[in-house]
């Protein structure tokens, strides 16, 4: 016997988690969506994972390609957060008018974040409806000045200071 999934949504409500765009290209073609499934799953070597919906077009593209990036979102990126989240439709183009740069792989950051990530798929793992995609970590920076988005029971929220 298992959770009620709407009693499991309910819970996961109470988890409080910063903002995480997941992009990726392949034959052309570049999308993302919002996460919050992100994690830092291992230093040496360096390693994250990303838990990512079956039925998306970024899962297409990060299983074909076996490369993805990660930005984590700042304060004031709450706009860029829904876009990406569903605002825009999957079947468009959800970087459109964004600026964007890459590191290693050619992966499109998102510019203005608190940190980026571009990995190279190690290994996958097929779970329920969602794919976990554990990432070798190729490049990584950070802008520490910044405050990081913060979402929590279907609301966006700050550190307070």
């Amino acid at each position: 016997m298992t959770a009620d999934p709407e009693a499991l949504r309910r819970a996961m409500r109470q988890w409080a988690t910063g903002v995480a765009i997941v992009t990726a290209s392949h034959n052309g073609i570049s999308h993302g969506m919002t996460v919050s499934s992100f994690t830092s799953v291992s230093l040496t070597p360096p390693q994250v994972l990303i838990s990512l919906a079956q039925n998306t077009r970024t899962h297409a593209l990060v299983r074909e390609s076996r490369f993805f990036g990660v930005t984590l979102l700042s304060q004031g990126q709450e706009d860029i957060s829904d876009r990406f989240a569903g605002r825009t439709p999957d079947e468009q183009d959800r970087l459109a008018g964004l600026k964007t740069f890459t590191l290693q792989t050619g992966v499109p950051l998102l510019e203005g974040g608190l940190a980026h990530f571009d990995c190279r798929v190690i290994a996958t793992f097929t779970s329920g409806t969602h794919t976990l995609f554990i990432g070798a970590v190729l490049a990584a920076q950070s802008q520490p000045q910044a405050d990081p988005l913060l979402y929590y029971d279907r609301a966006y929220r700050r550190l307070a200071r």
